[in-house]
């Protein structure tokens, strides 16, 4: 059965707390950092992505991040925008990412999805938390909302006993610090460069200043950083100062190299189990 509309699921779901948290607290009692994987739903298709999700966790992966197709996806850097692209064209929407969270979860890892507010807004707030903790799913991360208007969302959250994700960045005041991170649950994600998200040839120590001034504001709140990691060195230095390393386009990238959606799922997995070996191995800043 579809989770979605399952009242016992969600009841069950109502009763399991921060499991973000719990998986992620997990990892730091192995003396790592964890593995967070962002992958579409719906490119190259929507079995291509879940078979790559599903992959991802099999070979390393902590967290997925199940994104939610958008058409004006402002925030993310041109090759995630090209593989979204592809599904929005193709029209899927949220019912595949809730069939998406009950892959993630039955394979073994935690799913939480990274949408934009207008997927949600548009599909229903409490109708969103409702199935998406039927499907299994953790919570969401919500790029382009911010505390102050997301009262609808952390009240649907609140009662479906889901994790809510909000951003920080380098810009954060410290009183925007302090205020983001008492609304979060699960982790907050420190969104670590100004600007688009992307692969980045070099890590910068920009990212270690905000996690450092982010614990200050929370000292209990996990940090979990996006900052354009593609390999495993990278993924292994921001897991010497970080709670969480979250890796999305390198992802996205070996979709779109692949020639075929096998291959893909083979090339996100090759790739998940150099980043886990990275998290390992975390260097100490």
């Amino acid at each position: 059965m579809s989770a979605t509309g399952n009242d016992g699921g969600a009841e069950q779901a109502r009763s399991r707390g921060s499991r973000l948290q719990d998986r992620i607290g997990t990892a730091t009692a192995e003396g790592r950092a964890a593995l967070i994987a962002y992958v579409p739903v719906g490119f190259p298709s929507v079995e291509g992505s879940i078979a790559a999700m599903v992959a991802a966790v099999r070979d390393g992966a902590d967290v997925v991040e199940i994104g939610v197709p958008y058409s004006d996806p402002g925030m993310d850097g041109p090759v995630i925008q090209q593989a979204v692209d592809v599904a929005v064209r193709a029209g899927v929407g949220m019912p595949a990412v809730l069939r998406a969270a009950e892959a993630v979860a039955a394979a073994g890892a935690v799913p939480v999805v990274m949408s934009y507010w207008n997927p949600i807004e548009r599909y229903g707030v409490e109708r969103f938390a409702t199935d998406l903790a039927a499907a299994g799913g953790a919570g969401a991360i919500t790029p382009d909302l911010i505390p102050e208007e997301a009262g609808a969302w952390i009240a649907a959250a609140e009662a479906a006993d889901l994790d809510r994700v909000f951003l920080v960045a380098p810009s954060s005041t410290d009183a925007r610090l302090r205020s983001t991170t008492a609304a979060c649950r699960g982790f907050v994600y420190a969104a670590s460069t100004m600007g688009v998200t992307g692969a980045r040839a070099t890590v910068g120590d920009a990212a270690e200043r905000l996690v450092a001034r982010t614990r200050e504001a929370a000292p209990d709140l996990a940090v979990c950083v996006g900052l354009g990691v593609s390999n495993g060195e990278q993924a292994a230095e921001v897991a010497g100062f970080a709670d969480g390393v979250i890796v999305g386009s390198a992802f996205v990238r070996a979709l779109l190299d692949a020639p075929d959606e096998r291959a893909g799922a083979e090339a996100v997995g090759r790739l998940a189990a150099d980043l886990a070996r990275g998290v390992r191995a975390k260097v100490p800043t």
